[in-house]
């Protein structure tokens, strides 16, 4: 486990991601005040999981206010842990199992991080100097700047809880289906069960008026209603 350098070197503010006006070429998840995602993680594994991940579950479940609070959501959706419609993903819940947690940091790592991964494969294992040239590198931040230095303590808060030994190959791959729907939406089954849903969607209903020609050919009635069922009645089939 690399050394983890201490965040209160910086100070701290309430927005996320706005530590320098400089804006980053290649942007990584971070917060303004690292420690607060380590309270956050721990709270969210002792908490039972919602259905979606709110300002007010963040505020009264994991008792985080005001823009440290409001900061969290947007950042556990970078890392895969909450899908765009603010449901638990499959890394939120796994990581509140301590057993396949380490895994599935390790992943959310890799997910959130994967410039740097791009780079540097193993940019996990580096130490502090190394991996803050690597974010330089990577994002084009400067040296010495803040939002370089907060993604460093960010992503060493969370090399805190990652066992990327444990980790199965492809875990960083987080599929894009899961974050975007959420884990609540589901997929659509195959075999069998796909004729239950086959042809669920929008239903209209509609009126048709016909002016009938006066005849008492048969042949004509035919090819009128046959000509109805075959470009109207039967859309969808």
């Amino acid at each position: 486990m690399a050394e983890v350098s201490n965040p209160a070197v910086v100070a701290p503010t309430e927005a996320a991601g706005k530590a320098s006006s400089k804006k980053l070429g290649t942007q990584l998840p971070y917060l303004a005040s690292p420690g607060s995602i380590k309270t956050a993680l721990d709270r969210i594994r002792e908490a039972a999981a919602p259905e979606r991940v709110h300002l007010d579950f963040v505020n009264t479940i994991l008792k985080m206010k005001g823009g440290t609070g409001a900061a969290v959501i947007p950042f556990l959706k970078k890392i895969g842990f909450v899908a765009s419609d603010g449901s638990p993903t499959e890394l939120y819940k796994r990581f509140r199992n301590k057993t396949s947690g380490g895994a599935a940091m390790a992943a959310a790592i890799r997910y959130g991080y994967k410039p740097l991964g791009d780079s540097r494969e193993y940019f996990y294992k580096l130490d502090d100097k190394d991996l803050l040239n690597l974010i330089v590198e990577v994002t084009g931040a400067e040296l010495n700047s803040s939002a370089a230095k907060q993604i460093l303590y960010t992503l060493n808060a969370l090399r805190e809880y990652a066992d990327f030994a444990a980790a199965q190959p492809g875990d960083g791959e987080v599929q894009q289906t899961s974050i975007q729907e959420g884990s609540s939406g589901g997929s659509r089954p195959g075999g069998a069960d796909r004729s239950k849903y086959e042809g669920v969607g929008l239903r209209l209903g509609y009126t048709i008026n016909l002016n009938l020609p006066a005849t008492t050919d048969q042949a004509v009635f035919n090819a009128i209603f046959r000509s109805l069922k075959e470009h109207l009645l039967s859309y969808g089939e």
